[in-house]
């Protein structure tokens, strides 16, 4: 199997080694509060300087997402919003983005909607890679195939519990970057860093050069900083569909972007 050049995330994320700061990630799920109000909300995180978005589908059955991210998924889902609907805004939404955008989602919306053509349409739309969240890399074959074939960045999942074999076998699969989860669990807000991570960063750097993004659990400038000193990026996801959910629809997407811009403080990297 080839694998792809340089990326378009691989290259946004390494800008931290030319000494421009460090990376933020953010994540929203598609269709929360609707359809219509994501294209909007895409727009306002890329103006608060997120450097890459995850554009989470709905799902049913989410069983990595807490709380807040499942009310996200519910609200989506009465809303009307699929992975369908989503990929066909996806070209017009993105137009209005410079970010990197991935399309964040369980392995069978995916499946149902149909592997090679869910890579096809994808690219059509403009993002540049997909993560399934529940895909296991022994069974990943004919995903990897079909987003490679369509120049799209395959990002797997590691976590403090996986071995140094699943770490090999994830950091083959993956291009764009590694995504390490802080702790076992399902997605949400805490206090602190753990201290999972840093073992979790140095067993992850010996099986991969790609650049590593650590997620589940930030919410706040400091721990965005914290994730830096030992990856290239931080991902927060709960804290701004939390912001989206309690914020959104009495300040506007304005509130969205001042969250983002806050989140971003934490990075050190000066906005444009």
């Amino acid at each position: 199997m080839s694998t792809l050049s340089t990326s378009r995330i691989e290259a946004a994320l390494r800008e931290k080694e030319r000494g421009e700061g460090g990376k933020l990630i953010v994540y929203l799920t598609g269709g929360d509060p609707s359809i219509e109000e994501t294209g909007k909300l895409l727009a306002a995180v890329d103006r608060g300087g997120a450097d890459l978005i995850e554009l989470g589908v709905p799902f049913s059955d989410p069983m990595a997402d807490g709380p807040v991210i499942q009310r996200a998924s519910e609200r989506a889902l009465r809303a009307g919003a699929t992975l369908a609907k989503i990929l066909a805004r996806l070209a017009e939404w993105r137009a209005a983005v410079r970010a990197p955008i991935i399309l964040f989602s369980y392995y069978n919306p995916v499946l149902q909607y149909g592997v090679e053509r869910f890579a096809r349409d994808l690219a059509l739309a403009g993002a540049e890679g997909a993560l399934a969240v529940d895909l296991s890399p022994e069974e990943a074959q004919n995903y990897v195939a079909a987003l490679r074939a369509e120049n799209l960045d395959t990002v797997f999942l590691a976590s403090p519990t996986s071995t140094d074999e699943r770490l090999r076998r994830v950091a083959q699969l993956s291009t764009g970057f590694l995504y390490l989860i802080s702790r076992p669990g399902v997605t949400g807000e805490r206090a602190s860093l753990s201290a999972a991570v840093r073992p979790l960063a140095e067993r992850a750097r010996r099986f991969t050069s790609l650049p590593l993004a650590v997620g589940f659990g930030l919410s706040a400038p400091d721990q965005v900083r914290q994730a830096q000193e030992l990856a290239d990026a931080a991902v927060v996801g709960s804290a701004l569909v939390r912001a989206i959910e309690e914020q959104y629809a009495r300040g506007g997407e304005e509130t969205i972007e001042r969250f983002v811009r806050w989140l971003k403080s934490g990075t050190g990297s000066r906005l444009s």
